[in-house]
């Protein structure tokens, strides 16, 4: 095995494996890629052989293995300290972190209705009140962030960092979705977006061969 791998799903609809793979294209760390497409029969004892919890993304160096995608983030931070992966200010990396967790862990609604689908533009629709306040509620993260933080340049904190990585594949699905959105938003992912290792994810997903159905219905 190469010094560095990344184990990956399908990139059509991996969200979790899109961060940390983004981030390390984003600041040039080299790396072996390993894609297992999922949901297949063989997927779980593939998955096992890389990965302790059977789950995408992993990141494999020699004996270590990191098995979460904000984890991965955290240490490709701490390991590659040149990429600022953490804003270098404690209070915007500590809000760095903390729409990193909220990402992590919440958004419920969003992720049950606008699944990550890359080769797929659905048509606009009413969202459930409960999808809507969670949209809003990104949108007024990404606000905060530039306003407070992101002077620096295009992204949430200026320039490119983990919070980006996390947020990538909310990009997907507002466009993909074609989710309303205020000028600011937009801007910002327009940003993302217009980023190489954004527009070569889309191609290599555009040219998988598999199609899971419970992600091409919308919503």
């Amino acid at each position: 095995m190469a010094a560095r791998t990344l184990v990956i799903g399908n990139r059509n609809y991996s969200s979790w494996s899109l961060r940390p793979w983004l981030f390390m294209k984003q600041n040039g760390i080299a790396f072996e890629e390993v894609r297992i497409p999922l949901y297949q029969a063989s997927s779980k004892e593939r998955l096992l052989r890389y990965s302790p919890s059977g789950k995408v993304p992993v990141l494999v160096e020699g004996e270590t293995r990191v098995w979460d995608s904000l984890a991965i983030l955290e240490y490709l931070a701490e390991t590659h300290p040149g990429t600022r992966g953490w804003p270098a200010d404690a209070v915007a990396r500590a809000t760095a972190r903390s729409v990193c967790a909220e990402m992590h862990s919440g958004f419920p609604a969003l992720r049950q209705h606008l699944s990550m689908n890359v080769r797929k533009v659905f048509a606009p629709r009413t969202w459930p009140i409960e999808v809507s306040e969670e949209i809003e509620r990104i949108q007024s993260l990404w606000q905060s962030c530039r306003e407070r933080h992101g002077t620096g340049g295009p992204f949430l904190f200026g320039r490119f960092s983990a919070a980006d990585a996390m947020y990538a594949p909310v990009v997907w699905r507002f466009v993909g979705y074609a989710v309303p959105l205020a000028p600011a938003a937009r801007a910002y992912c327009d940003a993302m977006l217009a980023l190489p290792p954004m527009q070569e994810w889309r191609a290599a997903a555009r040219a998988e061969a598999e199609t899971l159905p419970q992600f091409e219905m919308g919503p």
